[in-house]
């Protein structure tokens, strides 16, 4: 099959290297020499716009910061380029009205859509192994089904386009919660004589629980490792997605309200560069503590 792929970023490129041991591809990125870079390593030809990627292509995946850049391109020749029964599959954590709007248009011209927000981060990328979220037409689905398995695990059809991006933001929304939960209470209780390490053993082996105190919190707080896979910035990104999801279906929110106001927060005085879970040091100098070991 023929494949573009627009974007060979921490997630991107791990996601094409794996299209590329079974399928033809192109590669874009704004970047050139990553894409140049990536073509010498696996043997994909890289093009210099958006429409060359396109050109010919079953199948053209986008892997961009947000809908904005995706809709870019799209407007940079990438949209134009597409030929009828093709299909884009957007693998941006994206905003889900953005994605029903280029839905539509691309079924004018029998272009197939689906949004395909990936999770597992960079070692999930690198392993083949991704959760996705799908929104889109279940025909579409299917026919691109088995190229979505060369590099993820679960993959769901959740609910038609934008549903996907939907689900990531909240999906991400409730990381964010978990993070600053898991802040203010283990400052609290290293305040109160409790130890991180012994406080952890007792959630993790009851009801208080999740992703964020079995792996993320021990692997980078206890640790003070802190490695970065993960933007803050782009949690940030998501969780106002989620939020202005929340407010568009008329729905009262205030959790996610208040978590994207700390997560804004945290952005600013963490900034660009700073891995989600950091977030947590900023608990730590409020509270005077540091919870390590």
């Amino acid at each position: 099959m023929r494949i573009g792929f627009l974007g060979l970023g921490a997630i991107g490129r791990p996601i094409a290297r794996h299209l590329t041991r079974s399928h033809q591809l192109r590669v874009w990125n704004r970047t050139a020499a990553k894409a140049a870079s990536f073509a010498s390593e696996t043997g994909a030809e890289a093009v210099t716009t958006p429409r060359e990627a396109a050109r010919d292509a079953e199948v053209v995946f986008t892997c961009l910061p947000n809908s904005p850049e995706v809709e870019e391109v799209l407007a940079g020749g990438l949209e134009a380029a597409l030929a009828p029964e093709s299909t884009l599959v957007d693998l941006t954590s994206g905003i889900p009205e953005t994605s029903r709007s280029i839905a539509n248009r691309l079924s004018d011209r029998r272009i197939g859509w689906l949004d395909a927000p990936v999770s597992g981060g960079t070692a999930g990328a690198d392993a083949g192994t991704l959760t996705i979220m799908i929104g889109g037409e279940a025909p579409v689905f299917s026919r691109v089904l088995p190229v979505l398995e060369l590099f993820g695990k679960r993959i769901v059809h959740v609910g038609p386009a934008g549903a996907g991006h939907a689900l990531k933001a909240v999906h991400n929304m409730l990381i964010a919660v978990n993070v600053f939960a898991l802040g203010e209470g283990l400052t609290t209780l290293a305040r109160a004589g409790v130890a991180p390490k012994t406080a952890l053993e007792v959630i993790n082996n009851a009801n208080g629980r999740s992703f964020v105190s079995e792996r993320l919190v021990p692997e980078r707080v206890l640790s003070g490792a802190w490695p970065r896979t993960f933007r803050l910035a782009l949690l940030d990104k998501d969780v106002a997605i989620a939020r202005d999801l929340a407010r568009s279906e008329g729905i009262e929110a205030p959790m996610m309200e208040r978590v994207s106001e700390l997560l804004a927060q945290a952005h600013q005085e963490l900034g660009e560069e700073a891995d989600h879970v950091e977030a947590i040091r900023l608990h730590e100098r409020r509270a005077g503590v540091e919870l390590r070991g």
